[in-house]
């Protein structure tokens, strides 16, 4: 664009101050000067070398995605230490942050030792636990700081430079938009985000990545913003060593290809390891940390399920009260009547409508659009009101005939009472290894045959792509959401799914139950 043009000068700029002044502080390059390898000296100078007309920076807000080990952190520790000490920005504010205190620690504590292993940098600076001071006769000129992750805190900031470390790992936008709206009142500032790759599609990380990917593609015209994503595409051989070359501009410098090779053998060893490897060190967005059903055999069972056509059908149900303040879901599962047909699958959802807006800011999915396509039921009040639900199942019941409902007797008392009134047969479903990994297994087996027919609920999709397991030495498991979810996921509807799964195998045949007959079907 004509408005803009490129200050060879300023760019140089930049580069001599890294291999003039910074110096490794880790690892076989410890204590030689900071040489910026290609990619790095390219992103460098386009970051500072492009001006508009008032000889300001162009870009304000930076963008890298990069796999692990490709020395992210430490280019962005040396770009904070320019921001304070070099940048011209009368007062300057620079400031590490993320997900939480620890990980924000990491780009300023690699940033701390580069001070003091330079003594052009240690004169002028005040290295404290948390923060580095900026001084010129002894008077504080600038600052750089660590933030906690309490977004609240930091409505009076006026900063200059952030550097956002490890965005995918941020649960909300909170914090984000808090430090980003901080730098307004400044000439040129610079917000710095670095992360890689992560699995949820929800989330605010991803949200940027799909920003960036469209600005670089040039669907999206953003003149101040800057994108660097580096990463095998999606349908790459993740096993080619060449893909770990492109993927990893680092590779044989900070990353050495004897351990990416390692790596790569655990993921082929260790189904469950093969997401992680592809997450981090090939930078692909994958469906969830630890891999468990395969998203792309699930969407393959996206077979129609007519529910009028099941009408007065035999089916088996799963009720997953959740928490009142949650998702609670009820999943039909239909078995077959015919050869080679599948186990078809009825969905439903409740959620507080007065807390519906809450979640969809705190869950980052559509509620009110599946509310909308009646994937979800609103209940009035901010709490799930267990009276709709009895009702909903009472009426599927005039509509099908459910032999059985298996439940999850927590918080369920009072409405399993009730349904046992209507005529229901209530069987409690315990929520532990023993209950839950026989019907698991199955539900993945019956999955990769393309024996499930769920209709491309989205509702559904979104609860098994969530979904991991955890295991026993015995190799028993059952579904779990991963610590890094926290409350951004659900898997309710899956864990419906899998109760309402094993009742209709249990009574598939006579006793002893398919399980005890054929056993779980190989995966």
């Amino acid at each position: 664009m004509s408005e803009y043009w490129f200050d060879a000068s300023a760019a140089d700029k930049v580069c001599e101050f890294f291999e003039r002044y910074l110096v490794h502080s880790k690892g076989e390059f410890a204590g030689k000067p900071f040489i910026l390898e290609n990619w790095q000296r390219e992103f460098v100078r386009e970051i500072f070398g492009w001006k508009n007309a008032d000889g300001l920076r162009r870009y304000r807000e930076v963008y890298l995605e990069i796999p692990r080990k490709n020395g992210k952190s430490t280019l962005c520790a040396g770009l904070a230490l320019y921001l304070l000490f070099a940048d011209g920005e009368p007062g300057a504010e620079v400031y590490s942050a993320a997900a939480d205190t620890d990980q924000a620690r990491i780009v300023f504590e690699e940033a701390k030792s580069m001070v003091f292993r330079s003594p052009a940098l240690a004169r002028r600076a005040k290295p404290y636990k948390g923060a580095i001071t900026h001084t010129r006769n002894g008077i504080p000129i600038g600052s750089y700081r660590v933030l906690s992750s309490e977004a609240g805190t930091k409505h009076g900031l006026n900063a200059s430079g952030i550097v956002i470390d490890e965005l995918h790992a941020q649960t909300n936008r909170e914090l984000y938009d808090v430090l980003n709206t901080s730098l307004g009142s400044r000439r040129q500032p610079l917000s710095i985000a670095i992360t890689t790759a992560g699995w949820d599609r929800n989330s605010l990380c991803y949200e940027v990545h799909d920003y960036a990917e469209k600005v670089l593609s040039g669907v999206i015209e953003a003149p101040r913003f800057l994108g660097r994503i580096y990463g095998a595409d999606k349908d790459e051989d993740w096993t080619d060593p060449e893909v770990w070359r492109k993927a990893n501009p680092n590779l044989g410098v900070s990353l050495k290809e004897e351990f990416l090779s390692a790596e790569c053998k655990k993921a082929r060893e260790i189904p469950t390891y093969e997401n992680t490897f592809r997450m981090l060190y090939l930078n692909q967005w994958v469906e969830q940390e630890t891999r468990f059903i395969p998203m792309d055999k699930w969407d393959a069972c996206d077979l129609p399920v007519d529910e009028k056509a099941l009408e007065g059908r035999t089916c088996y149900a799963g009720l997953d009260l959740s928490t009142r303040y949650d998702l609670t879901a009820l999943s039909l599962v239909f078995p077959p009547v015919e050869d080679g047909e599948p186990y078809r699958i009825v969905n439903r959802a409740w959620i507080p409508e007065s807390a519906m807006l809450e979640r969809i800011r705190r869950d980052k999915v559509p509620y009110n659009a599946w509310v909308s396509q009646g994937l979800v039921l609103a209940t009035p009040g901010d709490i799930i009101d267990h009276g709709f639900v009895r009702a909903e199942i009472e009426a599927l019941g005039k509509r099908f005939r459910i032999a059985e409902v298996g439940f999850d007797r927590w918080g369920a008392v009072e409405i399993s009472t009730a349904l046992i009134d209507a005529g229901f047969k209530m069987i409690e479903f315990g929520q532990g290894m023993a209950s839950m990994s026989p019907p698991t297994k199955e539900l993945l087996a019956l999955i990769l045959a393309g024996k499930i027919a769920h209709g491309g609920n989205p509702v559904l999709r979104w609860a098994a792509s969530s979904m991991t397991v955890k295991g026993d030495a015995a190799g028993n498991i059952m579904p779990v959401k991963p610590d890094r979810m926290k409350s951004a996921n659900r898997i309710d509807p899956i864990v419906a799914l899998i109760m309402a799964l094993d009742r209709a195998m249990r009574n598939e045949a006579p006793l002893p139950s398919v399980y005890e007959k054929r056993g779980i079907l190989a995966l």
